[in-house]
C-alpha cells in the first residue's frame, strides 16, 4: 500500500514482525522480556551502553575526566547489543526503566545510584567531579541551555531525519522533506551560535559540546546517515570548524571507540575495563 493510500485505523494495533530495522525488537509496552543480571566490574562507575551518538556522549566525558587525572571517574563499559534486545533484560530495566542506552550505575555511593538518559548522566558527572560545566551562574546556565537544546533536538535528527532518510524501508518524500528542513534549521542555529564562539556555550569546552558533537559534529564530518552531501553540510563552516576541533581531542577519539561495533576493527573497543584496553583489546587484536 502506498503512502497516499494509507489511512490510519480508528484504533492503532501492534503488527508484530512489521517492516524496518527494529520491527522485531521494539514493542509498545515497557518492562523486561527476560531475566538476566547485569555484569559488574571493579570500578566505581558501571556503564551499560553502545556507541550510538547518545552512548558516545558519556564515554567521551569519562575519558575527558580521566585525561584530567580524575581517577574516581574510572569506569567499566559493558556492551549492550540493542539489536539483540539486551536493553530489555531485567538487569538493564532495573537501571533504566525506559530500556534505552546509555545507563550508568554509580557504585561509589551506598546504595548504588542509577542515572539514565544521556543528558542527565552528563550533568550528573559534571556536577559530581566539578569539570566541564562553568562554575559561574551565567556560564552554567548557557551551557545547560545548549545541553537541553540537544536533548530536544536530537530526536528530530536521529528519529526523524536519520530514520526516514537512512533507515526506513520506504523513502517517503513528505517525511524526508519535513525532517531535512528541520535538520538544516538546527545546523543553521549552531552555525550562527559558533560564528563568534570557540565552543558552543562560549570559550570554554563543556558538556554542551560533548552532548552535541556525536550528533551534529558527526553529521557534518559525514560520520552518520551518509547525508553530508544531501544536507550540504560544508556550507555550515562554523559547525565544521568546531566539529574538527572537538574531533581532534585525544579523549574524544578514545570515547568514540568504546562499545563500538562498526567501522575499522582498530577503532572498535567492544568493552572498556582499563585504560590499557585501547592498546590491547581493540577488535583487530582481540576476539570477544
Amino acid at each position: 500500500m502506498s503512502e497516499n493510500q494509507y489511512q490510519p485505523p480508528k484504533v492503532w494495533t501492534w503488527k508484530q514482525g512489521g517492516a524496518g530495522t527494529w520491527a522485531s525488537i521494539n514493542r509498545p509496552v515497557s518492562g523486561a522480556t527476560h531475566e538476566k543480571a547485569l555484569p559488574v566490574g571493579t570500578h566505581p562507575l558501571q556503564l551499560y551502553s553502545l556507541a550510538t551518538p547518545n552512548g558516545q556522549k558519556v564515554t567521551i566525558l569519562l575519558e575527558e575526566l580521566l585525561a584530567l587525572g580524575v581517577t574516581a571517574a574510572e569506569y567499566d563499559a559493558w556492551l549492550i547489543r540493542i539489536g539483540e534486545g539486551d536493553q530489555f533484560s531485567s538487569g538493564f530495566v532495573g537501571v533504566n526503566p525506559n530500556s534505552k542506552i546509555p545507563a550508568l550505575e554509580d557504585r561509589s555511593v551506598t546504595p548504588p545510584l542509577r542515572v539514565f538518559e544521556s543528558g542527565a548522566i552528563l550533568l550528573y558527572l559534571a556536577d559530581k567531579f566539578g569539570y566541564f560545566l562553568p562554575k559561574d551562574h551565567a556560564g552554567r546556565t548557557e551551557a545547560l541551555n545548549w545541553l537541553f537544546w540537544l536533548q530536544g533536538s536530537a530526536p528530530y535528527l536521529g528519529g526523524g531525519f536519520g530514520h526516514f532518510y537512512h533507515y526506513a524501508p520506504l523513502k517517503i518524500e513528505y517525511a524526508i522533506e519535513r525532517f531535512s528542513m528541520e535538520a538544516k534549521r538546527q545546523l543553521d542555529v549552531l552555525d550562527k551560535q559558533l560564528a563568534t564562539r570557540r565552543y558552543i556555550a562560549g570559550d570554554e569546552y563543556s558538556i554542551a559540546d560533548i552532548a552535541i558533537f556525536p550528533w551534529y559534529g558527526a553529521l557534518v564530518l559525514d560520520g552518520i546517515y551518509e547525508a553530508a552531501e544531501f544536507l550540504d553540510v560544508k556550507s555550515y563552516k562554523n559547525v565544521v570548524r568546531w566539529a574538527e576541533r572537538v574531533a581532534s581531542r585525544p579523549a574524544v577519539k578514545r570515547g568514540r571507540m568504546v562499545n563500538r561495533l562498526t567501522g575499522e576493527p582498530a577503532s572498535q573497543l567492544h568493552e572498556r575495563h582499563d585504560a590499557s584496553d585501547f592498546d590491547t583489546r581493540t577488535a583487530d587484536k582481540h576476539q570477544d
